[in-house]
């Protein structure tokens, strides 16, 4: 195994050779997707397959019973980290994907592989997370990372843990990420 700086537009230039598989977990979404699954589709062997790895607990599948813990409240949230971050974040979540097809299945059928097979596997209906983990989750993603609060980082983080607290007094919530979707699309 070796390690290769790049993003992935320039998957052509990184002179990989031939992949058996080239998986993308919960990022594909992010790059220029047609051009991408072009480059990745030059770069398998025949019957190579490109990969896509995502969670998704709003796509219909069906939902298990959560273990008694009140769900992360995402929307209130989301609208706590826009009101620190302003406009900018507000916007950039609202269209981020714009001109981009709405599901991977949609851009693989524009491109040489020509579809893709979808396979799920079950999500866990056992995650609990405590307070320090959800203030970790968020500041772990793209839009909420602790850079983007700048001096006002520490007074985020502390409104955030009081929302939290208001929403669960044990500080503890239940997390299911959603079945594990797998798109597979191979090279004929």
């Amino acid at each position: 195994m070796r390690w290769l700086l790049g993003v992935a537009e320039d998957i052509a230039a990184l002179n990989l050779g031939p992949q058996r598989a080239v998986t993308f977990g919960q990022s594909f979404h992010r790059v220029r997707r047609l051009e991408v699954a072009e480059a990745v589709y030059d770069l398998l062997v025949p019957a190579g397959s490109l990969i896509l790895i995502s969670h998704n607990a709003d796509d219909g599948r069906p939902r298990p019973a959560g273990p008694g813990h009140p769900e992360v409240p995402r929307a209130a949230v989301r609208k706590l980290i826009i009101d620190y971050l302003g406009d900018g974040t507000r916007h950039y979540l609202a269209t981020w994907s714009q001109g981009q097809p709405a599901r991977f299945e949609d851009t693989l059928s524009q491109t040489r592989f020509g579809g893709s097979r979808t396979v799920y596997a079950p999500g866990r209906p056992d995650l609990i997370m405590d307070i320090d983990t959800v203030v970790a989750s968020y500041f772990s993603l793209s839009y909420a990372a602790p850079r983007w609060f700048g001096n006002r980082r520490a007074d985020f983080e502390s409104d955030l843990r009081h929302l939290l607290r208001e929403y669960s007094p044990d500080g503890l919530f239940w997390d299911w990420p959603g079945d594990t979707e797998l798109v597979m699309a191979t090279k004929s």
